[in-house]
């Protein structure tokens, strides 16, 4: 699934603005240029559209969850590089936003996907787990569409 997609999809859902965005970068200590910004956030055929990173969009879930919930005493795992998947994508934005698991179960219900608190739980596991369960790219698309449907305003941005 396109990076892209996935960071236009969050901002869209949680309707964050330009220098909210970029706040959230400068809170995990990322330069992020409105002009860079900008051309990530376009849509695929649009003039001057540019691919994301997987550290742009990394990053950014960091800054998101920095911006929602404030610092954290936690000492951090800095140097620890972890790879981007759907899980932790998931993981990261449930973090964020601090939703619960019937929470999650409302939100896959909106985008008409049917899903069990044991399922949810199997998401969030270790990967190696036995309990592990891959999210897929759908499962990650539906959930970001029950975002935008939970967090709509009523407001187009």
């Amino acid at each position: 699934m396109p990076l892209n997609d996935i960071l236009f999809k969050i901002t869209k859902a949680l309707s964050l603005e330009h220098n909210q965005i970029i706040e959230a970068y400068k809170l995990a200590n990322f330069e992020m240029s409105e002009e860079r910004l900008v051309s990530i956030l376009k849509r695929r055929q649009d003039k001057g559209y540019e691919e994301a990173s997987f550290e742009e969009l990394g990053v950014f879930l960091d800054g998101l969850v920095l911006l929602k919930r404030g610092t954290s005493n936690k000492p951090s795992h800095e140097e620890e590089v972890l790879e981007l998947t759907n899980n932790l994508i998931l993981k990261k934005i449930r973090v964020a936003m601090e939703l619960k698991e019937t929470e999650l179960v409302i939100l896959f219900a909106l985008a008409e996907v049917s899903i069990t608190k044991r399922q949810i739980g199997s998401l969030f596991r270790k990967e190696g787990n036995k309990n592990f369960k891959a999210c897929s790219d759908e499962l990650l698309m539906a959930f970001l569409d029950g975002l935008d449907e939970f967090y709509y305003d009523g407001e187009e941005i």
